[in-house]
């Protein structure tokens, strides 16, 4: 019972954030998401702002705490690791960036970042809280470390996955920030930051299924006769699409939670998921799990989370980058991973 509540509540929350989104998908997010299904029932003409998401998702606050309600864990606190004083060292590199949209977010004073928030541990919402503080996860912090590098305030917008790359593209938001995985494709659309982060334990991508069929699928070979789910514009697609393997049939869906609702209620027999994130959902939905030793061969230059930013942005390109490079000298992501996790898992986020 207390999963069907969350999982209506979470389509709520999502028809709320496509509503936002639709005024941002357009022609240019095809080089970003091929095929994507959202991508093309977008027709809107209606302008986004997070303040009128964030305001229309107040209306699921009451189903959310219905379905949270009797959880002592939802109310528990989780203290991410606090973002150090930048060195003078840093600093210095940090002064030396300068010009084009990052002059331009200096001056306002803000930088927005585009992300879909169903993506734990990376980006996950906390139904117990309220407004910005309801997003959750170890991007929000990243994202807050580049406002706070930068000295100047994050906004978090959220949107349909499908938008957030075109968001970008056509700046309506300074950086994607959803948990991105490198693809040509999207190389071609925007500047990709270097990546910034592998779970040195769940990294890769593999297959998610049913425990009851673990004895029938171990690699993409057993799905000659059965139906493949993946999020559309992916990674995941790249990588079914180079194994050369024939499947039985192709199902594309616009969020990795799509897919693997998609294997949990029959619509299909495997997914092709990122680790990481599917190892929360299935710890949170019995029946399901990761075929074991199966991995997709990922290339070195697409591994890790990866920032989109405006194509030709060179600057801002640079100073995301130089952030990557400080975080992976103090080592703040493996730790803002492990909290978040902890998190995802004590709510119950799936």
């Amino acid at each position: 019972m207390r999963k069907n509540m969350k999982r209506e509540t979470k389509r709520n929350m999502k028809k709320i954030i496509a509503f936002g989104a639709a005024a941002v998908m357009a022609a240019a997010f095809t080089a970003c998401a091929p095929g994507s299904a959202a991508t093309q029932t977008a027709k809107s003409g209606e302008t986004t702002k997070a303040a009128e998401i964030a305001k229309a998702a107040e209306t699921t606050k009451t189903a959310e705490s219905s379905a949270a309600s009797g959880s002592t864990a939802a109310a528990e606190e989780f203290k991410y690791a606090e973002i150090p004083a930048v060195s003078a060292e840093w600093k210095a590199k940090y002064d030396a960036i300068s010009g084009g949209r990052l002059d331009e977010i200096r001056r306002k004073g803000v930088i927005q970042i585009a992300s879909e928030p169903y993506f734990a541990p990376y980006e996950f919402i906390d139904s117990s809280k309220q407004g910005d503080e309801q997003y959750c996860g170890a991007d929000v912090q990243f994202a807050k470390f580049i406002a706070d590098r930068m000295g100047v305030k994050m906004e978090y917008v959220p949107l349909e996955f499908s938008a957030v790359l075109t968001s970008v593209v056509e700046g309506k938001t300074d950086l994607a920030i959803s948990g991105l995985a490198y693809t040509p494709e999207r190389a071609e659309a925007c500047n990709m930051s270097d990546g910034y982060y592998t779970d040195p334990k769940e990294a890769g991508h593999g297959l998610l299924i049913l425990e009851e069929n673990k004895d029938k699928i171990k690699g993409l070979d057993d799905l000659a006769d059965k139906t493949i789910v993946f999020q559309a514009g992916s990674l995941q697609e790249a990588l079914v699409d180079a194994s050369g393997v024939k499947v039985g049939n192709i199902k594309k869906v616009s969020s990795s939670n799509d897919a693997y609702m998609a294997v949990q209620e029959g619509k299909a027999d495997a997914a092709a998921v990122y680790k990481a994130s599917a190892k929360l959902y299935a710890e949170a939905n019995p029946g399901l799990m990761l075929v074991e030793g199966f991995q997709f061969d990922v290339p070195k230059e697409m591994q890790g989370n990866h920032v989109g930013i405006m194509k030709d942005e060179e600057a801002l390109t640079e100073f995301v980058n130089t952030c990557i490079a400080e975080l992976d000298e103090n080592g703040l992501m493996g730790k803002w991973v492990e909290t978040a996790s902890a998190q995802a898992s004590s709510l119950g986020v799936d």
